[in-house]
């Protein structure tokens, strides 16, 4: 197969230039701001469900005006709670805030249904603590999950906003 000359050429041209080097970034975690509808509901959800932790900053605020200066709000101000998945710097942050009647939600029906982040994937060593806090919050699992992976399984919940949360891991005791 004949690749056209000028593919050849960009696909050259990509790789002398490369993409951002790694060490370009403080940290090799992102962290994701995520407006909700209800703060509490969601802290609820998040530590109780998912098993994510308070830990080092717990919280912050953006006042009004540094929140029109950066871009950020029309003049609102913020107050951001901090949730990780473990301790330590590199551990990977959710930041959930809320707006009151500001922002709108999304109905997700599918993670087709709208642009943006629709889905965040949490990696677990053991789905079984959590599946039985999804039972106990009474959280529907979507779909036919859990679902078999190979070793690790497959398992789709939605938060109280819609968003789509995707844990995979195995599961150690055979409860499904």
């Amino acid at each position: 197969m004949k690749i056209p000359l000028a593919a050849f050429a960009l696909t050259a041209l990509l790789a002398m230039t490369g993409w951002a080097e790694e060490e370009d970034f403080a940290l090799k975690t992102i962290h994701i701001g995520m407006i909700v509808k209800d703060l509490e509901q969601s802290m609820k959800f998040y530590k109780d469900v998912v098993g994510m932790v308070q830990v080092d900053t717990t919280e912050f605020s953006v006042d009004a005006d540094f929140g029109k200066k950066s871009g950020l709000t029309d003049s609102l101000p913020i107050h951001v709670q901090v949730l990780k998945l473990g301790k330590g710097e590199n551990a990977t942050q959710l930041k959930l805030m809320t707006f009151g009647d500001k922002a709108q939600p999304q109905e997700n029906e599918y993670i087709h249904s709208h642009t943006g982040i629709q889905y965040i994937t949490i990696m677990v060593n053991d789905l079984t603590p959590i599946l039985e806090r999804i039972k106990k919050h009474k959280v529907k699992r979507l779909g036919d999950t859990p679902i078999a992976m190979g070793d690790n399984y497959f398992v789709l919940i939605q938060d109280p906003d819609g968003t789509f949360v995707e844990l995979i891991g195995p599961i150690k005791e055979a409860k499904k």
